[in-house]
């Protein structure tokens, strides 16, 4: 598996792709054409090139059937959105987590469970835990 931290940065629309792929391991072109189109018009020829792209960018492998490719993730999800979130929070914020959680929480309701498992990370996170 690569490291994101050595990897091309993706596009809203390559993380896009990748969700679906993380989602769906071994899916194909048409499976993620479909799931993509149900949510707004876009062209399968679109779609290729961006797997090609992800293929070429080293972030997904794929096997042929025949005529059928089939792609699956190079990277973990987990290993990625790490990456992905310190990146933002070291050129977003300014390295600071506080900042990305302060953005993260304003204007939030959020309910008792949902307080109390961020106050269960926040425990965790200080005592040097993952």
């Amino acid at each position: 598996m690569s490291d994101p931290q050595d990897m091309p940065s993706l596009s809203e629309a390559q993380m896009e792709i990748m969700n679906i792929v993380w989602d769906r391991p071994d899916t194909t072109l048409g499976e993620i054409w479909l799931e993509l189109h149900s949510k707004r018009s876009i062209a399968r020829n679109t779609i290729q090139t961006l797997l090609s792209r992800l293929v070429d960018k080293g972030w997904l492998v794929y096997r042929a059937e025949g005529k059928i490719f089939h792609y699956r993730a190079a990277v973990p999800r987990e290993k990625t959105m790490t990456h992905v979130v310190n990146r933002l929070v070291e050129t977003a914020f300014n390295g600071s987590a506080e900042g990305l959680v302060m953005a993260l929480l304003d204007g939030q309701d959020l309910d008792a469970d949902e307080a109390q498992r961020i106050r269960a990370l926040i425990d965790r996170a200080q005592a040097g835990q993952k």
